[in-house]
């Protein structure tokens, strides 16, 4: 039982990753790192100055870092603990080398290393009594996983007079002497080019003909991309090397301070030396701003680009975004009845079916009016909203679902509603009426918003920042775009000669078109389900029962004394709205709870989207794919299931160590709006890629998505 314990003791401590501490003592060990405190003396005199190190002996194929990690990765730090206060330098950092994983380039050591100070002993320090030392150091320690690590040192000398003191030669000590970078006096140019710089050395400074490889190393992180390979020229006058900009570029004046390490042949052996350097800026008149070029690689913060879009750009989108937004899954149901609402309607005079498809476009378009100003009301009360903002209402989503399985009832022949009320939407397919075409355009609108269409997206984005007559207009545009393709077929007298007659058939036709209404119902019923669990489910169900069995109790009642129809219709629409009303105030309560599940739900290939999340994956330089998604946005699910879900992209998201974040904007999510608007959208789906590295600029992916495309952008990040 002891054994067993400490086993789950130290398998607890592997699996949480936390830092672990090894014994006090000159040297400490583990799994991959030994650590041993150096030094340059036996004994210490007061006021004098002795060389403490710490050497590490790291196994191969892992390392540790430099005082620059890189693009990833943790410095290594001492605190230096004294038994009497005495004066302790930085480390005396030796030359390091460049770890290379994929797009990720880190600064660091492998094999050994030590990493030495210099230490001014108490002046007070008396002698006879021991000085102690104790180190306690921290570093991280990575092949392809990384682990954090801490050890404690301690080392004990004599406090003598100063003629007892004897120095030691410690190899360790030596070989990070010999390892330390030198200071130069050359006269160096850094001249910004563009999108970088250019550091010129002169030919007198380096044996150029025996260099073999170089490598600037600087100090501080985003001056220059480290992740970019440094492009080497030899010349008459001596070596230039070009560099990117990194996130944090240098300005006129501004000093690159670093190490330029230098690799050169000497007979059989290949020789790194390090120089020093700090070359000041100078910007080139034909440059005025090169050296201050903004490198956006952070999420933006505004949008720019979609400010300048311009009225009669985005009006042009949002038209061609409408007429794409037929082909949308999101408006399947709806063509079901729109292609049966022509045959219908082929009997009739041209001048007929064409003003129904005008009335068709005008429910479209007070739909759409109706949204607009809705969301120019919500905008001026300080709410943060989107396109399809409404299906995060489960109210909504419990209407519209009832909506969609009425009218699948009413084509499948349950219940058939009067001409005298035809404008309530049961002879959407098989009344000519004028109502019923403006109620099939509302509908349209309806189920149209849960989706974004390419194009759409910089449309709505320009339009929710612009004023109220703007917003309204480009929303106009984007209805007239929706209803375009059947108002043009509706004009159009060649198809209508092509279109069957008019028979029995149709009876068929009109109850196979219910099915495309049921499969809608249910999959707002699992919308539902993400919003409010199980119990909002069974509500929505229940709902559905009363329904059907209004529907029947409609039809079996129209031929039979008004007073009785008239009793058994009010006392349906009642218990109807009493069931929305009643739980609604459940279903709002329990949005909140079921959201807060869901992130926090474990899933093998993505983690739920924070932004706090996100931040620290980016400042980590880590890839990131960041999906934001809806249970109510059905182009995002066939995206899921078509490309984000496939094998191979899971596959490949792994290898490139890529973190999949995924934003569920089912419910409302002020901080997923605020992200939504900085990339200049107004709804999902949003995918965006982040490549590895500190500060590298996000990529945005097309609104329909395929392996192909997803594995293309990972392999061009490269």
């Amino acid at each position: 039982m002891f054994y067993s314990n400490w086993l789950k003791v130290l398998c607890l401590a592997l699996l949480f990753n936390v830092p672990t501490a090894w014994g006090a003592s000159h040297q400490a060990s583990t799994p991959q790192v030994q650590a041993e405190l150096v030094s340059s003396a036996q004994q210490v005199v007061a006021g004098e100055t002795i060389t403490l190190g710490v050497h590490l002996k790291i196994i191969p194929h892992w390392h540790t870092y430099w005082q620059n990690p890189g693009d990833s990765g943790i410095v290594t730090t001492i605190d230096w603990q004294f038994s009497r206060p005495s004066e302790v330098s930085e480390i005396l950092w030796p030359i390091p080398t460049r770890f290379k994983l994929g797009p990720i380039v880190n600064y660091g050591y492998e094999n050994t290393v030590t990493l030495p100070v210099k230490v001014k002993v108490a002046a007070d320090a008396k002698i006879g009594e021991i000085f102690k030392t104790t180190a306690v150091v921290d570093w991280l320690v990575c092949k392809e996983e990384c682990i954090p690590q801490q050890v404690t040192l301690t080392l004990d000398f004599p406090v003598v007079a100063a003629i007892y003191q004897q120095s030691i030669n410690n190899p360790s000590l030596d070989e990070a002497s010999s390892q330390q970078p030198q200071n130069t006096a050359w006269k160096l140019k850094l001249e910004a080019v563009k999108d970088g710089v250019e550091l010129h050395i002169p030919h007198t400074s380096l044996p150029v003909e025996a260099i073999q490889d170089t490598w600037f190393y600087p100090y501080q992180w985003g001056k220059i991309a480290q992740s970019i390979d440094q492009i080497k020229t030899v010349n008459a006058d001596g070596i230039k090397l070009t560099f990117k900009n990194g996130d944090d570029p240098l300005k006129a004046n501004d000093a690159l301070d670093g190490v330029l390490v230098v690799k050169e042949k000497r007979g059989n052996n290949l020789i790194a030396r390090g120089y020093v350097i700090h070359p000041k800026l100078t910007v080139a008149s034909s440059l005025p701003n090169s050296s201050a070029v903004d490198a956006t690689l952070t999420p933006p913060a505004s949008n720019s680009g979609i400010a300048d879009l311009g009225i009669v750009s985005a009006l042009l989108l949002a038209l061609i975004g409408g007429v794409i937004l037929n082909l949308m899954p999101c408006v399947f149901p709806v063509l079901s009845i729109k292609a049966l609402s022509l045959v219908t309607h082929s009997q009739y005079s041209q001048r007929e079916i064409l003003w129904q498809g005008i009335v068709y476009t005008l429910g479209v378009l007070a739909s759409f009016a109706f949204l607009a100003g809705l969301l120019i009301a919500l905008k001026a009360g300080g709410a943060q909203i989107g396109w399809g903002f409404q299906f995060q209402s489960p109210l909504f989503v419990i209407a519209v679902a009832y909506l969609m399985f009425a009218v699948g009832l009413s084509l499948s022949g349950v219940f058939t509603i009067g001409s005298s009320i035809a404008g309530l939407g049961g002879t959407l397919a098989d009344k000519p009426g004028y109502a019923g075409s403006f109620f099939t355009g509302v509908l349209a609108t309806i189920v149209a918003t849960p989706c974004t269409a390419p194009f759409m997206a910089a449309a709505l984005g320009y339009a929710l920042a612009q004023p109220a007559l703007q917003l309204i207009l480009i929303f106009l545009s984007l209805g007239l775009g929706l209803a375009l393709p059947y108002l043009l077929l509706t004009a159009w007298p060649a198809l209508h000669r092509k279109l069957p007659r008019p028979g029995v058939w149709m009876e068929r036709t009109k109850q196979v078109f219910a099915f495309p209404m049921y499969l809608a119902a249910v999959w707002l019923v699992w919308v539902l389900a993400q919003q409010s669990g199980a119990n909002g489910v069974a509500i929505v169900l229940g709902g559905m029962v009363l329904i059907a069995f209004a529907a029947w109790l409609y039809d079996s009642t129209r031929y039979v004394g008004i007073k009785a129809q008239i009793i058994a219709n009010i006392g349906v629409a009642a218990l109807l709205i009493s069931t929305l009303f009643i739980s609604y105030n459940y279903l709002e309560n329990a949005a909140e709870t079921t959201k807060n599940a869901v992130k926090s739900s474990v899933n093998k290939h993505w983690e739920a989207y924070s932004p706090e999340r996100l931040e620290q994956l980016l400042a980590e330089g880590k890839p990131v794919f960041l999906n934001f998604t809806a249970a109510w946005c059905i182009s995002c699910l066939v995206n899921e299931r078509v490309a984000l879900s496939q094998p191979e992209v899971i596959a490949a998201f792994k290898k490139n160590s890529v973190t999949y974040l995924k934003g569920d904007w089912t419910n409302k999510d002020a901080q997923i709006t605020d992200v939504l608007t900085k990339f200049g959208r107004s709804g999902v789906p949003l995918y965006v890629f982040y490549p590895a590295g500190k500060g590298a600029k996000s990529v945005e992916l097309p609104q329909i998505l395929t392996p192909s495309i997803v594995l293309s952008q990972l392999q061009s990040s490269h």
